[in-house]
C-alpha cells in the first residue's frame, strides 16, 4: 500500500530531515584519518537525542546502532565498528534514518578521509550525481523506470561504473521502509507511474568495477549482522535524499545546503532533455 501525504505531513517529514541534515553537515567537518566508525556512531547518536528525535535503525530487525558506516569496499549495512580506524585516502559512507514526532527521513553521505585519489573523487562525483539525477526524473506522471533508467545509463554507460542490483532505495513514512521498491536501474516507461504526495528515497549505491555484491560477516562482538561489499573489491559510493513528489516538482526532506541542490537539479534536469532521457 502506497499513501500520499498531506502538506502537514510533507513539513513533519522535513523538520525530521533537518536534524538528519544537521549530523551530516557536522560530519563535513569531524571525520578524518584516526577517527573510529564508532566515533561516527556515538557523535551521531548523541545529535539526534539532543534535536528532540531518535534514530529509527535502532531496534530494526535486531540491529544495534544508530548509523551504519561503511569504508572503501563495503556498500551498505555496515556496523560502526571500534577497532574499524579511518585512514588517509578512505572512502566512508555513513547512512541514518530519523524519526521526529512520528516523522522519518533517510540520507546516506559520502565522505573523503583526508586526501583521497582522483579516481575516489571521479567515483564520489558520478554517484552524487546521479542521485540528482534520479531526484530530477521523479516527477508527477513519470514512471519509476524512469528513475533507474537515468542512474543505470550515467555509471554505467557513461561511466563504466557498476551500479549496484541488490538494495533500493523505497517508499518511507509512515515507517522507514514503504512501498514503492525505487529501482536504480531500468528501462524508460515503464514501472509505477509517480504521483503527487508519494515520499520516496533514492540512494545509488555505485562500484567503481562490477555491480555485483557479496555479503560478509561482522564477527566482532559476536554481532550475526550481515553487511556487504563489492563481489570484486572495488571502491563504492553512496548518496541518498529522502523527497516528496509534488505538483511543483521533488521536494528535498534531508537537503544540507538549499542552493548546492538547486545547482545539482538544475544540472541534471538539462543533462535529462541533452540525452533524451
Amino acid at each position: 500500500m502506497i499513501t500520499l501525504k498531506s502538506e502537514r505531513e510533507i513539513e513533519g517529514m522535513r523538520e525530521s530531515g533537518k536534524v538528519l541534515a544537521g549530523v551530516h553537515l557536522e560530519l563535513r567537518n569531524m571525520i578524518k584519518p584516526g577517527l573510529s566508525a564508532y566515533d561516527i556512531e556515538v557523535f551521531a547518536n548523541d545529535y539526534i537525542l539532543k534535536h528532540g528525535a531518535t534514530p529509527s535503525e535502532k531496534g530494526f530487525e535486531g540491529y544495534k546502532y544508530a548509523t551504519c558506516v561503511d569504508v572503501n569496499d563495503e556498500v551498505a549495512h555496515g556496523t560502526p565498528r571500534r577497532d574499524l580506524i579511518l585512514k588517509d585516502g578512505d572512502l566512508v559512507k555513513v547512512d541514518m534514518t530519523v524519526n521526529k514526532n512520528g516523522y522519518e527521513s533517510d540520507s546516506c553521505w559520502s565522505y573523503a578521509v583526508g586526501n583521497v585519489s582522483q579516481e575516489t573523487k571521479d567515483l564520489m562525483d558520478v554517484t552524487k550525481k546521479a542521485l540528482y539525477l534520479g531526484i530530477a526524473e521523479s516527477v508527477v506522471g513519470n514512471r519509476l523506470g524512469d528513475i533507474g533508467f537515468a542512474i543505470q545509463d550515467f555509471t554505467e554507460n557513461k561511466h563504466d561504473y557498476g551500479d549496484v542490483r541488490d538494495l533500493l532505495g523505497h517508499g518511507i513514512q509512515p515507517t522507514m521502509h514503504e512501498k514503492p521498491d525505487v529501482f536504480h536501474y531500468g528501462q524508460k516507461g515503464k514501472g509505477l507511474r509517480l504521483k503527487a504526495g508519494m515520499t520516496i528515497t533514492v540512494e545509488p549505491m555505485i562500484n567503481e568495477g562490477t555491480w555485483k555484491i557479496a555479503d560478509r560477516s561482522v564477527k566482532d562482538r559476536n554481532d550475526p549482522w550481515i553487511y556487504y561489499v563489492s563481489a570484486d573489491g572495488s571502491w563504492s559510493a553512496q548518496y541518498e535524499h529522502t523527497f516528496a513528489i509534488t505538483d511543483d516538482g521533488p521536494v528535498i526532506l534531508t537537503s544540507q545546503d538549499a542552493e548546492e541542490d538547486e545547482k545539482m537539479l538544475a544540472w541534471a534536469r538539462q543533462y535529462i532533455k541533452d540525452n533524451n532521457y
